[in-house]
C-alpha cells in the first residue's frame, strides 16, 4: 500500500513539473484557428532550437489539407502548405518572444512577429505585424 501510495505520489510531481515546464516554453503543438470561421484551421509545431529562438511548422491542415502557397514568393511558391515553416526567430524577451517572423500563407505576405503565453501556458498569443498595426491570434495548446 505504501508503495503505491509513493508512486502516485512521484507520478503527481512529475506531472505538475512537466506542466510547469510547458507553462514556461512555446515549444510543443498547437492549434490554430480561423480568425473569420472560428473553424480549427492548423497543426503547428514549435521547437525552441539550442539558441533559444522559436520556429514552427505547419503539421496538419484541417479545412485545406492539399492547399499550396500560391501568392508566396521564392521557395514557397506552389509549395503545401502542410509541412512549410511558417515562423522563425523569435527571440526570447522576458515572457515574451519578439523580432521574429511569420508566414501567411493565404495572403503569401511575411511580417515581424511576437509571441507571448497565456493561461498558464495552454494558449500563445501570436501577433503578426506591419509598422504600428498588428494582427493578433489565440493558438490553443495540443497536447
Amino acid at each position: 500500500m505504501i508503495r503505491i501510495a509513493k508512486a502516485a505520489c512521484l507520478a503527481t510531481a512529475l506531472g505538475l513539473a512537466s506542466q510547469l515546464a510547458l507553462a514556461g516554453s512555446a515549444a510543443g503543438l498547437w492549434k490554430t484557428i480561423d480568425d473569420e470561421t472560428h473553424q480549427a484551421k492548423a497543426l503547428v509545431q514549435i521547437n525552441e532550437g539550442p539558441n533559444g529562438e522559436l520556429t514552427g511548422k505547419v503539421i496538419k491542415l484541417y479545412l485545406h489539407p492539399e492547399a499550396v502557397c500560391d501568392k508566396c514568393d521564392g521557395a514557397n511558391k506552389g509549395k503545401p502548405v502542410n509541412g512549410m515553416q511558417i515562423l522563425w526567430g523569435l527571440k526570447k524577451q522576458g515572457d515574451e518572444w519578439s523580432d521574429g517572423q511569420i508566414l501567411d500563407p493565404k495572403s503569401g505576405k511575411i511580417y515581424t512577429s511576437g509571441a507571448k503565453l497565456m493561461e498558464d501556458g495552454k494558449k500563445l498569443r501570436v501577433r503578426g505585424y506591419i509598422g504600428p498595426f498588428f494582427r493578433s491570434q489565440v493558438w490553443e495548446r495540443q497536447q
